[in-house]
């Protein structure tokens, strides 16, 4: 995922709050007046009464020009000082919030939506059936075990008992090839610093192996012991510094961590990602350099043949290259290398290196969206417009037919290489996943499991339409509304996208919207550059000195909404998180008059500093930095959020949302940017931050977390469009 950059323009001379206890007290009574004063819309301007964080005169110079920072001690977040303005920050938001008349009934109401029963597709491992449930409230799913599809299996973990409070995620898991155990990995409080337990499941028993300090990484077994990427442990904490020299160890069942012997390390590239993954046969391994361009290199080992290597297949970072699996001797391999839309291809393990390679299913109208190898055939996704459709081939290549789909939607399959069970999981706008089981040979699709909801999809419908950007180039746009809407040009609209990193945004279902469409709101995604939509040029026109077509794509929609009476510009919202957050923040600058409220969740908003935190450096490939040249410092500080904020300018309504171990976009982004907006509001509406605590950049929270933070976003969306509320 994306990271966003934030940097300052900073006018006016700000007191610090003071630390002792009395100041304390007193300013924190002053913030709930304040956001009193605020909710009131007095007509008076109340921006002054924001919370003053502590500013100093740190100047950068970027190849001659200087670019003041004033609110550089923000990035420090465990300082008395940061951690007061955060507190006060929150009081004053809290005060607010708290206070909108119909937040306790939007509540209720985004409760009973997301109560809904949620199970996965069932996967085969060794005879045995594993699949996850979620009773609808639960804050994770459990994972279960059957020895028959549709039966009641037993626990195998129920990571809701991994903490008290649920702020301990479960974010992945991986059975050993001989089926006898199955690694874990957790994250704490949304961090993405990762830690690995493993279970025994023939007793269900934890064993004590625990890994720490690990990160972006799986569990990859061979033998009795399995290989993971780390890092070595931060000095002081997950911001300190960049995360460098990624590391590959192996560790073996039973033994201690110390012991874990390293298998893989590149340190003359620090700022490169290492991680392996070896095939169910243990006869192929893979290994996956990523981080400096907009592919990776791939390499390969023989595990068939003692004292092999490891062979380079590919030779440049401009390509994606992915293994699908292995047949005998052959690899499949997924890639946009020579295909923008992409295209599958096949090496000889005796012979791996891309020259080598024949195709397998060319490049088509369409993108390739995924593909994996179940019961011996090819099941290839795709994306139609940004919407799913799916294909079978056989493992020549051959067509076999299109699997019949029921609508616009988004489509995954489940299954493995060797067992003939396949299920497809397809959700929509207002549909969540329905799980259905697929007949790789006749085709049939009979449904599995479909949940029970409350309220009913067929009361609403979702249309794709086209839209023209500033440039003339054609996008999608799903709009997502109660049926029998009318046209009158006061609709409340809430504009959502992302628009980076290749990553794609399809229709796809989430409770935290309903209660918005149910009050006749649209929900509005528009398929921005900057994704995977169209493939890989789709892509990279939203790069670097291009990332301007992906704000410019945002507006455009906007303008078109409005153009075709949904909406007027009182009635819109407009919301992204990472680098949608960015998106958020780049529009918002660019063009205030435009949107009535803003939600900028964890974004990217200080451009020229972005690269310094963390994994921030994985972002140049999309970004550019403000170290390249002097003309992408100048593009990047053309459009970063932090250093458009302009002084005596009205900004619409903003919630800048952020979390205190966010350590993929430091929490700094969304502090410097807020505290600047505040400073540079010059009409009434409100511009607040709210600073999530034990919650990292997204994942992971429990769902009473989720609940309060979207009928808080939801909440401030409607109490500050004009007309009817919630």
């Amino acid at each position: 995922l994306s990271t966003d950059i934030w940097t300052a323009k900073l006018v006016k001379i700000a007191k610090f709050v003071k630390t002792d206890t009395y100041s304390y007290m007193k300013h924190t009574v002053f913030t709930f007046c304040a956001a009193a004063a605020l909710l009131a819309g007095c007509g008076q301007k109340t921006f002054q009464d924001y919370p003053k964080a502590m500013k100093d005169n740190t100047v950068d110079i970027y190849f001659g020009t200087e670019v003041a920072d004033p609110y550089r001690p923000l990035e420090d977040d465990n300082s008395p000082e940061t951690k007061a303005w955060v507190d006060a920050e929150n009081a004053v938001t809290r005060g607010y919030l708290d206070a909108i008349p119909f937040r306790e009934k939007l509540r209720k109401r985004l409760g009973e939506v997301w109560n809904y029963e949620r199970i996965s597709a069932p996967v085969k491992h060794h005879g045995k059936y594993y699949y996850s449930r979620n009773d609808g409230l639960q804050n994770q799913s459990v994972l279960y075990v059957t020895d028959v599809p549709g039966t009641p299996g037993k626990v195998v973990l129920d990571p809701n008992t991994l903490s008290d409070d649920g702020t301990v995620a479960l974010t992945g898991s991986s059975i050993s090839h001989d089926g006898k155990y199955m690694a874990y990995t957790i994250s704490r409080s949304g961090s993405d610093w990762t830690e690995i337990y493993v279970l025994d499941l023939e007793t269900g028993k934890q064993l004590e192996d625990h890994i720490v300090w690990a990160k972006f990484t799986g569990a990859a077994w061979q033998g009795d012991g399995f290989y993971y990427s780390a890092y070595d442990a931060p000095s002081e904490h997950a911001y300190s510094g960049k995360n460098e020299v990624h590391k590959i160890y192996y560790h073996k069942i039973g033994t201690p961590q110390s012991e874990d012997k390293l298998f893989f390390s590149n340190p003359k590239e620090p700022l490169r990602f290492y991680i392996c993954d070896v095939e169910d046969d243990e006869k192929t391994m893979f290994l996956y350099e990523d981080g400096m361009g907009n592919g990776n290199l791939l390499y390969v080992k023989d595990l068939s043949r003692p004292g092999s290597k490891f062979v380079r297949m590919v030779d440049d970072y401009d390509y994606q290259y992915s293994p699908i699996g292995t047949d005998g001797g052959r690899i499949f391999i997924y890639t946009n290398y020579g295909a923008s839309m992409g295209r599958v291809m096949v090496a000889d393990l005796a012979h791996p290196e891309i020259a080598n390679w024949k195709e397998l299913i060319a490049e088509g109208g369409d993108a390739i969206d995924g593909v994996s190898i179940i019961g011996s055939r090819l099941v290839v996704t795709y994306l139609a417009d940004a919407c799913s459709r799916a294909a079978i081939f056989d493992l020549d290549g051959k067509f076999i037919r299109e699997v019949g789909l029921p609508g616009i939607g988004s489509v995954g399959f489940s299954g493995v290489k060797d067992e003939p069970d396949c299920y497809y999981s397809f959700s929509s706008f207002t549909r969540p996943a329905t799980i259905y089981k697929y007949d790789l040979e006749t085709g049939e699709s009979t449904l599995y499991a479909q949940p029970k909801l409350a309220f009913n999809p067929d009361d609403y419908t979702t249309e794709e339409v086209f839209y023209e950007s500033k440039d003339g180039t054609r996008v999608p746009m799903f709009l997502t509304y109660r049926k029998g809407l009318k046209l009158n040009g006061k609709n409340p609209v809430m504009l959502y996208s992302y628009g980076g990193f290749n990553i794609s945004l399809g229709p796809g279902f989430s409770p935290r919207r309903m209660p918005f469409i149910e009050a006749g709101g649209i929900y509005a995604q528009p398929s921005i550059r900057g994704g995977s939509e169209y493939g890989e040029e789709w892509h990279i026109a939203g790069t670097k000195m291009q990332k301007q077509n992906v704000f410019d794509d945002f507006i455009a929609a906007a303008e078109w909404l409005i153009d075709r009476k949904y909406t007027d510009k009182d009635h819109i919202a407009i919301m992204g998180g990472s680098n949608g957050g960015l998106l958020v923040g780049a529009c918002l600058t660019q063009r205030p008059d435009l949107y009535r409220v803003a939600i900028a969740q964890v974004g990217v908003m200080d451009m020229l500093r972005y690269h310094k935190f963390t994994i921030g450096w994985n972002w140049a490939p999309d970004y550019g930095t403000s170290e390249d040249s002097p003309e992408m410092f100048e593009y990047l500080r053309g459009y970063s959020p932090l250093h458009n904020l302009k002084p005596g300018t009205v900004y619409p309504a903003t919630l800048v949302t952020t979390a205190d171990h966010d350590d993929r976009v430091v929490p700094a982004h969304s502090f410097k940017f807020a505290a600047t907006l505040q400073d540079c509001q010059a009409g009434d509406a409100p511009c607040l931050i709210r600073i999530d605590t034990k919650a990292g950049h997204g994942g992971g929270k429990p769902v009473a977390k989720q609940i309060d933070e979207y009928t808080d976003i939801y909440s401030f969306v409607l109490w500050n469009m004009p007309g009817k509320k919630y």
